[in-house]
């Protein structure tokens, strides 16, 4: 597998979180006219596949330039939540699995594949299952601070208090939301098969959050010591 990239592609009228600027990509240069082709850009700090600083959701919060590199790339853990329903709750009982993988390390990252990828640019995209706070503590407890999700958000998109926002980020955590291809990492781990992941933003300064181009890296199952894990138990059905 090697190699996998998690990056939805930036294009013109791409879905963003309600009421977030709408992503414009034009023309602005061109080879024939002025002797180089250059695209310029309108989209705001959240769109696409991103990264949230704390300073998103708390003005006194750490800005995207004052966090350390380790929080954007290492070593990750799937929890692999795909069994989940449309606006269903994450629960500290869906992400044990995932957390006795991941073992006391400090500043570790989860990847939480809900397979809500699947609905993107569809209005379906919106139910995505979500993070519930006393997951969020579980995550920070066993010491995750930095968390990816392959949806719009970590919690109900529309909610006004983004309660598992507050508590990832409040331990010094970034979120990143609208990736795709976690399905193959959860299956990868699945196998045996280390995952390293890279979520490196863009370096706006004091900003809230930026864009990033989000890859893995899939090791081979050769060289594995850590047993497989299959996807948790959940309720329901797939939404």
């Amino acid at each position: 597998m090697g190699w996998v990239d998690l990056s939805v592609p930036v294009v013109t009228g791409m879905p963003v979180y309600p009421g977030d600027p709408r992503v414009e990509v034009t023309r602005a240069l061109n080879v024939a006219e002025h002797g180089v082709n250059v695209l310029g850009l309108h989209m705001g700090s959240q769109s696409g596949t991103h990264v949230d600083a704390p300073y998103h959701v708390d003005e006194s919060w750490p800005t995207l330039d004052d966090l350390p590199l380790e929080r954007f790339a290492g070593a990750a853990v799937v929890a692999d939540v795909r069994g989940l329903a449309a606006r269903e709750p994450i629960t500290p009982d869906h992400l044990a699995p995932a957390l006795g993988l991941l073992g006391p390390r400090p500043d570790g990252i989860l990847l939480l594949a809900t397979g809500w990828s699947a609905h993107w640019g569809t209005d379906h995209y919106a139910a995505h299952p979500w993070l519930t706070p006393e997951a969020a503590r579980a995550l920070v407890t066993a010491g995750v601070r930095t968390v990816a999700v392959d949806a719009l958000s970590v919690d109900p998109t529309g909610g006004a208090q983004l309660p598992a926002h507050r508590v990832l980020c409040g331990a010094g955590g970034v979120v990143a939301e609208n990736l795709t291809g976690l399905d193959r990492l959860a299956e990868a781990q699945a196998a045996g098969r280390s995952v390293e992941v890279f979520l490196f933003p863009l370096r706006l300064a004091g900003a809230d959050g930026a864009p990033v181009r989000a890859t893995a890296r899939v090791g081979d199952p050769a060289q594995e010591t850590r047993p497989p894990v299959g996807p948790s138990p959940a309720p329901g059905g797939r939404g």
